[in-house]
């Protein structure tokens, strides 16, 4: 058996226990469910290239401005607007993002696997990870299976910066033991950035398409395993560590 410790389960927030397109609930009640749905992808999409934007220029904002300036330009180039106070409201509201429908089974998984140690690893700040974990109806009541909690502010960079990742293995004592570090993600850059600093990952297939991303050639760039859903995660790496 592993020890306790000994595999590192690094889940990322947004977009893996977090679904970004759950806000699209709250911008309705503005503008009606088809509108909602296409500025929350929208907001998404700006809200990851406005950090590879900084990441290429050297610069770093907190993912809080980075997020609300994003949401504020999915609302221009949908010629829509929203007053100060309704900002808020949903910056506030992105602290209280719904899980995906597979997350639940995984918290259960963690429980009665000692041997993994879950953190969360994300691009958003401290406050924003921190709330997420006290504040989501969904996600709160099983924060306690999150051992840690790491985010790239002290680095001042963003995923895939190779910063980042090195950052997680130092503070989760596996510098230099990358391999025993996992990646959890169903973001393809985010795998590819943890591959590249020779991380394991896996990567959170939701739609079944299989793997697409061609930037980095060969194996180096695909993801260590596949799952279809975090419900999939704990006995897929188990599967994998005990073969070796």
């Amino acid at each position: 058996m592993l020890s306790k410790g000994q595999i590192i389960l690094a889940f990322d927030a947004y977009g893996t226990l977090l679904s970004t397109e759950s806000i699209a609930t709250r911008l309705a009640s503005h503008f009606g469910p088809e509108k909602a749905a296409n500025i929350a992808q929208e907001w998404r999409k700006y809200q990851l290239e406005y950090t590879w934007r900084l990441n290429s220029m050297n610069k770093y904002e907190p993912f809080s401005s980075v997020t609300q300036k994003s949401l504020q330009h999915a609302l221009a180039e949908s010629r829509v607007t929203l007053s100060s106070q309704e900002i808020t409201s949903l910056m506030n509201a992105y602290n209280t993002l719904s899980l995906f429908p597979d997350v639940p089974p995984l918290f259960s998984h963690l429980k009665s696997n000692p041997h993994f140690h879950a953190v969360v690893f994300s691009n958003g700040t401290k406050a924003m990870i921190s709330a997420s974990l006290t504040q989501s109806p969904d996600l709160s009541p099983h924060a306690h299976v999150f051992e840690d909690v790491v985010v790239v502010e002290p680095v001042q960079r963003f995923k895939p910066c190779p910063e980042v990742y090195r950052y997680l293995c130092r503070k989760v004592g596996k510098e230099g033991k990358e391999t025993d570090v996992w990646l959890i993600s169903g973001n393809p850059f985010d795998v590819t950035g943890a591959n590249a600093v020779g991380m394991r990952t896996c990567w959170v297939d939701r739609s079944g398409l299989g793997w697409v991303d061609e930037l980095v050639d060969g194996e180096m760039g695909r993801p260590t395993m596949k799952v279809r859903g975090l419900d999939e995660v704990v006995s897929a790496v188990e599967a994998y560590v005990s073969k070796e």
